[in-house]
């Protein structure tokens, strides 16, 4: 292997062995599809670089040779269908492999890629493609989600190239869902990459386009610093914003799989459970993890089925795993001694707080610690139980040393051990740090109020121990201020979720005449149990044994789902709105 991470990360360690220093190394013409993925394809062309099925049974094996082949000639499809350096590309594929080969093909290009969920609805689909003056857009055809694009199509002028790729099953088929399908087994191997068509009125087919394109791709002269990738916000609130970021956050996700999802290139496999629309998609299965020369695993699946997913590490060897807590708890609902978790060597988790009880479930039924991390559409990874360290079970960890990073007041002082105050990370406009978003594309006002005095403001809160680990309390909006205290829903979400009949829920402050806000905790149950008086003293009682009394939940409202965006986050706005307004 090359040890290509080498040259561009150095970390040093404290006498504890903890990471006390990161800094990134790169030129100003850095290009991490050349000089990361085609520098391996050239040099080790057989290094396996993904594993991709999916639940119909099509398997695939790449090796960054393969990578390298593919991409060079969705360069030239995309170049021949009038895609140039700059342009911004809607990219909506699934976790169909044919995202890797668009997204090494737009960066090869220089090109902006702009992932998205196939969740997308008209209004959601409609904002994206005129907010950032979409012209091409790769789409996949499985669900729905080409349907809404050509609704929507006629009020969005600017769209002038629709690209279809035909997904196959990904989990969709009657049979797919099973898991023990061989429908589409006769799609796997080499012969058979990009092989079905795919004929849909208004769109180009990219797979037999890609077929048929030339192989020799001359390299794009690019810059480092130029815009690489954008993504939306998840929204929680409002319209999402267009976060946009250069080169730098490729590289910076080095911290993400080295020293956090702590990969292994010859012989390990890593598995990041994410759809290629979110952004966790290319922390968890793309830039880190090739800039570490190791393999990934990618399964095409629609909807979760936690022994369908356990059933994936023994049968391609995946010796690291990275999925958010609430796949942790689905996994907890099934029997995990039936399967073979024996590969397994490290687990990693992010997306939303870990509570305890599931850290220490984990770690009896594998032996093995759950490393939590934190970070931001905006950011890689910036607060971590980084490789070597000793987790504290409901602490994100500590502070990334790629940054210089604080915990704020409203006054930009910085608070002491134990005060609840603002996640903020230095900020040079003059020398942005590496990773971080360059701004909020086309909205000055939002850029100004995230990045200004020297910061950039996250807007998630939290504080900090005497031994520097961060423990966190919520976003901004969602803090809960009752008669003088400041609530964090998550704690008291945590608590919630540790007892048996709680599946999902949601802290709000809901409006109170006497304390200004009183705790609420919006419930979905999990199968078995009823909403009662009786299960609603329960719970309460079972909060107010678990943490301070005045946090306890004074109303329990129980739902069968929550609110929630495309990417899945729950939107507590959405509560707190309809309070408010019931209130009025």
């Amino acid at each position: 292997m090359r040890y290509l991470s080498e040259s561009y990360l150095s970390e040093s360690r404290d006498q504890n062995g903890e990471v006390c220093h990161i800094s990134l190394h790169y030129s100003e013409d850095f290009n991490w599809a050349y000089d990361v993925v085609d520098n391996i394809a050239e040099t080790e062309p057989d290094r396996l670089a993904m594993k991709w099925s999916n639940p119909e049974g099509e398997e695939h094996v790449f090796t960054f040779g393969d990578m390298k082949h593919w991409s060079d000639k969705t360069a030239n499809f995309l170049a021949d269908q009038g895609v140039r350096k700059g342009d911004m590309v809607l990219v909506i594929l699934r976790r169909h492999y044919q995202f890797w080969f668009t997204a090494l093909a737009l960066h090869k290009i220089g090109a902006v890629l702009v992932p998205a969920t196939f969740m997308l609805r008209e209004h959601d689909l409609e904002y994206r493609l005129t907010a950032a003056s979409i012209s091409t857009i790769v789409c996949t055809n499985t669900g729905t989600v080409a349907d809404v694009c050509d609704r929507v199509a006629p009020n969005c002028p600017e769209l002038t190239k629709r690209i279809i790729v035909n997904g196959g099953g990904s989990g969709l088929s009657e049979e797919g869902m099973t898991g023990t399908s061989t429908r589409d087994a006769w799609l796997s191997g080499d012969e058979h990459v990009c092989e079905l068509s795919c004929k849909r009125e208004g769109w180009i087919d990219f797979n037999s386009g890609v077929r048929g394109a030339r192989e020799f791709w001359s390299r794009v002269p690019t810059k480092i610093h130029e815009p690489m990738i954008m993504y939306f916000s998840s929204g929680t609130s409002g319209e999402p914003k267009m976060v946009l970021h250069n080169g730098t956050y490729a590289l910076a996700h080095t911290v993400t799989a080295k020293l956090w999802h702590n990969t292994v290139a010859d012989g390990g496999t890593h598995f990041t459970i994410a759809d290629t629309g979110w952004g966790k998609a290319v922390w968890g299965k793309f830039y880190g993890q090739w800039t570490m020369e190791t393999c990934v695993l990618t399964y095409d699946f629609d909807r979760f089925h936690a022994d369908e997913i356990l059933d994936l590490i023994a049968r391609w060897n995946v010796t690291t795993l990275c999925c958010p807590p609430t796949m942790y708890r689905l996994m907890k609902q099934a029997d995990i001694d039936a399967h073979d978790l024996s590969p397994l060597r490290y687990c990693t988790t992010a997306g939303e707080a870990l509570n305890p009880d599931l850290f220490e479930f984990w770690k009896q039924k594998t032996g093995l610690t759950i490393y939590e991390g934190f970070g931001q559409t905006e950011t890689p990874l910036t607060i971590a139980n980084l490789n070597n360290s000793t987790p504290r079970p409901g602490s994100m960890g500590k502070f990334v040393p790629l940054y210089q990073m604080a915990i704020l007041h409203d006054d930009g002082s910085e608070c002491d051990y134990g005060e609840t105050g603002e996640i903020c990370i230095r900020y040079d406009r003059d020398n942005p740090p590496d990773g971080i978003l360059m701004e909020y594309y086309r909205n000055p006002e939002k850029t100004h109020e995230a990045i200004h005095d020297g910061w950039y403001h996250t807007g998630d809160t939290a504080w900090k121990d005497e031994d520097e680990y961060v423990w966190y309390v919520g976003r901004n909006d969602d803090v809960i201020k009752s008669s003088g205290y400041r609530i964090g829903p998550t704690e008291i979400e945590s608590v919630l979720l540790a007892h048996p009949a709680v599946r999902e829920c949601a802290v709000t402050g809901v409006p109170d005449p006497i304390r200004g806000h009183a705790v609420k905790a919006t419930i979905v149950l999990s199968t078995g149990f009823e909403a009662t008086p009786e299960l609603t003293k329960e719970l309460q009682t079972y909060v107010k044994k678990k943490t301070a009394p005045y946090k306890y939940p004074r109303i329990i409202d129980y739902v069968d789902e929550l609110p929630k965006t495309v990417n899945g986050k729950i939107r507590r706005v959405a509560i707190r709105t309809a309070d408010e307004e019931a209130a009025e």
